[in-house]
């Protein structure tokens, strides 16, 4: 089971947009406001399972070839904060924009820290392997439609009330699929980088001088 205590400040300001700016008191209220609220409501579940990579129905692209190369299984998770989280935003976007926007930058910054503390359960569980940094349906040209095949032999619908809608987003929407490859050899852990990305040109992070974690 993953709780969540906190919310990491530093990630929040970054999805924002802002991770070098110095918070006033004012600021400050309104992002710890917004974490109690987010922590109050959110419900973290996640699964995952190892699967061989013999099967191309998960390989499509050059972006994970690289990624997986050298490595013949991987484990497949889904992690998300719950559905209680994306009332509580639809809520906010009606009644305080701004405060939306906080509680919308926290939710993504909670999910990833879901995220985080699940890989390390399976770096532990896989102790005497090598892992590959966690790649998502949508980083490079790993296509996103891949969420739907994610999903289904998680059997995430059932078990955790995780689903993809006809544009291949996550419902809830602060949720995360991924893939880590797993290799008897070390592997490269390094970020692939933005020149990889298909976002590069529309990116955020970028305009800011920031990166995202792909």
């Amino acid at each position: 089971m993953i709780k969540l205590e906190k919310i990491n400040r530093a990630e929040v300001l970054r999805y924002l947009g802002g991770s070098k700016v110095e918070l006033n008191e004012a600021m400050s209220g309104l992002l710890k406001s917004c974490e109690d609220k987010i922590l109050s409501v959110s419900a973290p579940k996640y699964l995952y399972k190892t699967v061989p990579l013999n099967d191309s129905v998960l390989i499509k692209g050059e972006s994970i070839k690289t990624h997986l190369k050298g490595c013949e299984n991987a484990v497949l998770l889904c992690a998300t904060v719950g559905a209680e989280v994306d009332r509580l935003i639809r809520r906010f976007s009606v009644e305080d924009m701004a405060r939306a926007v906080v509680i919308d930058a926290m939710a993504s910054a909670a999910v990833e820290q879901v995220c985080d503390k699940l890989e390390e359960i399976i770096a532990e569980e896989n102790s005497e392997k090598y892992l590959t940094r966690r790649f998502s349906p949508g980083y490079g040209d790993y296509p996103i439609e891949l969420q739907k095949t994610f999903l289904r032999l998680l059997d995430a619908p059932r078990k955790i009330g995780l689903c993809v809608n006809e544009s291949s987003l996550l419902t809830p929407t602060k949720s995360v699929t991924a893939i880590i490859g797993i290799s008897d050899k070390p592997v490269d852990k390094k970020r692939a980088g933005c020149i990889s990305c298909n976002l590069r040109e529309t990116c955020k992070f970028r305009k800011t001088g920031e990166f995202c974690e792909f």
